[in-house]
């Protein structure tokens, strides 16, 4: 059953991939195309799980999904870290800082969910 009010997690992390798409297309620029295309999977597939978390059948459904956008979270957050840490490619500090604060509510979420 979905609910159309506002919802923070949803709300950031689709600004979040919004913020994905532009710094894929400075890597594309760049000629980084391996890395762009990893980092847009995974980095808006994590609002895409968090949508349809917000559709999930039962409690055990929303976890599950919810688990995957962290997954996904994690794995957004190494090809982040490689860009910042490489010297051959751009950084965004920026992205690591709001993807660190979207782990943290993902996982509250997830925790308050199984203890309820």
């Amino acid at each position: 059953m979905r609910d159309d009010r506002p919802n923070i997690i949803v709300e950031k992390t689709f600004c979040f991939s919004l913020d994905i798409i532009d710094f894929c297309d400075l890597l594309d620029d760049e000629k980084k195309y391996n890395l762009s295309k990893q980092l847009f999977r995974s980095g808006t597939s994590i609002g895409a799980n968090v949508r349809e978390a917000q559709n999930a059948q039962s409690k055990a459904d929303f976890i599950h999904k919810m688990k995957i956008a962290a997954k996904e979270a994690d794995e957004t957050m190494y090809w982040i870290k490689l860009c910042n840490l490489s010297k051959s490619y751009p950084t965004n500090n920026e992205l690591a800082v709001e993807l660190a604060s979207i782990i943290n509510v993902l996982s509250k979420i997830i925790s308050t969910t199984k203890n309820n």
